[in-house]
């Protein structure tokens, strides 16, 4: 989840401790819907519980209009950092989810991918969870927005049928997914790369990894070996498959930043249609 921080030394509206501008990263939003900041924290939270998984940034206080987090200090990313965030994000997804579009544990409001809402509606297969939750609702929104014609509309639809109808299942279980990876979301520190802002739920695993793939991130041959190595299962056809993942990125962006996100979308779908 994205929003435009400020920092501040100022005590937080519920009465937390008060925590200096050295110590905390502040982010203040008056028009915050509800739940916005809240699920921030909550997600953090679940994500911090793997243990042996990646580090969070850790959140020292939350209300309805603001988040204080740790201030973190970001070192340039080494070799070594790169190949923990790989493993450790392995651990983070196979500490599990009760069902894919589960919530955080503890957390039965509101969802939401940067500023857009989005839901978390515990779901018995992934299939039916990414397409009805994930691409679907974006999509109808690219189109309302003039982002996505008609006719492309169609084509990521016929892919969300297949995924509807199972034929795109693989039988794994729900990972505990950030749900937000793009490289921004991830700092490189001297206690070793953190994971900020997540929209964190139940979902598959490939697509936190699909999600750094299509952004990009210092050291990302380095993450996808040491993400492979730690699992098991991971698949020989992922060069086809980081296109069937990338279609929930790519359709809240062609929903919120326009038409040249929908065309990077008809061309993933156009791998599955």
């Amino acid at each position: 989840m994205s929003t435009s921080p400020r920092d501040a030394d100022d005590a937080s509206a519920d009465g937390a401790a008060t925590h200096t501008a050295a110590e905390a990263h502040h982010k203040e939003r008056h028009d915050a819907p509800e739940g916005f900041f809240e699920v921030e924290a909550a997600g953090l939270r679940w994500l911090g519980a793997a243990t042996g998984g990646v580090q969070v940034v850790r959140v020292l206080s939350v209300g309805p209009r603001h988040i204080d987090l740790e201030r973190l200090r970001p070192v340039a990313p080494t070799p070594a950092q790169a190949d923990d965030l790989g493993s450790r994000l392995a651990v983070t997804h196979a500490a599990g989810a009760p069902a894919f579009g589960s919530p955080p544990d503890g957390w039965s409001g509101p969802a939401f991918i940067g500023r857009q809402s989005q839901r978390n509606d515990p779901t018995a297969t992934w299939g039916v969870f990414y397409a009805e939750q994930r691409v679907r609702p974006f999509v109808r929104r690219a189109v309302q927005r003039g982002h996505l014609d008609a006719a492309s509309a169609a084509v990521v639809e016929r892919v969300c049928d297949r995924l509807a109808a199972g034929e795109l299942d693989d039988g794994r279980p729900p990972a505990r997914l950030h749900g937000d990876l793009w490289a921004g979301n991830v700092v490189y520190t001297d206690t070793g790369p953190v994971l900020i802002d997540p929209a964190a739920h139940g979902g598959h695993g490939l697509t936190d990894l699909a999600m750094l793939e299509l952004f990009g991130l210092p050291g990302l041959s380095r993450v996808r070996s040491a993400y492979a190595e730690a699992s098991p299962d991971f698949p020989t056809d992922w060069g086809r498959l980081v296109h069937l993942h990338q279609l929930h990125p790519l359709a809240v962006h062609a929903a919120s930043h326009g038409p040249s996100y929908g065309v990077a979308l008809l061309e993933a779908a156009r791998h599955f249609a």
